[in-house]
């Protein structure tokens, strides 16, 4: 599957604010602070963002922060529809379900991009059963844990250790002793950190 392969600071340059595609790393050494204009030979000219601007911009930083693809991101939109209550909100709560998303969240991975890694290659078991699809939504009562055979790697028994330190939100029940994690409540809007505008995305699509 087509997926951006670019360097990670250049979308955040382009939508103007710190998106933590590389996790903690962001904090340090930021090409954002020393290059806050747009990449691109046009990206230091002052641009009059219209009202399709300002929607595409927030469709787009919710894409990038989530790391979907286009397509994937208009499924999860048709699904929002779909669910009572607020689109906008529904759609950021099914983004934030995501598993490789849920394993960013408990620690197990330094930024979403490598927790989609580690999915892939077979490092986490979901109640009990390998699982390599980082797309798959997670539901209330799942249990996520690091595979029992690949808990010896370097890599993971480095992230098990600063698993503990790590702030996780109040929906997830994380055991760093023994790299678990147990989905105790479906996310609410509050429990998303990230400054979206979500009724700029609905009108988007809304026309």
């Amino acid at each position: 599957m087509a997926r951006y392969t670019g360097p990670s600071c250049k979308l955040c340059r382009r939508e103007g604010e710190k998106l933590y595609l590389k996790g903690d790393r962001c904090t340090n050494k930021c090409t954002l602070e020393r290059r806050s204009n747009a990449p691109g030979q046009h990206g230091a000219a002052r641009k009059k963002i219209e009202e399709y601007g300002m929607q595409l911009r927030e469709k787009q930083k919710a894409r990038r922060y989530y790391g979907v693809l286009e397509s994937q991101f208009e499924k999860y939109y048709e699904m929002a529809e779909k669910k009572e209550g607020m689109t906008g909100e529904n759609l950021l709560i099914l983004l934030e379900r995501r598993l490789d998303n849920v394993i960013y969240r408990m620690g197990m991975a330094e930024s979403r991009k490598e927790a989609r890694q580690l999915v892939l290659h077979g490092h986490f078991t979901l109640n009990g059963k390998k699982v390599n699809i980082p797309s798959l939504l997670v539901k209330v009562g799942d249990v996520i844990a690091v595979k029992e055979s690949r808990r010896d790697g370097a890599k993971l028994k480095a992230l098990a250790e600063a698993m503990g330190d790590r702030v996780k939100p109040k929906w997830l029940d994380a055991d760093a002793q023994n790299t678990t994690c147990k989905i105790v409540a479906m996310p609410m809007r509050e429990d998303i950190d990230f400054p979206f505008n979500e009724r700029l995305i609905v009108e988007l699509y809304s026309k």
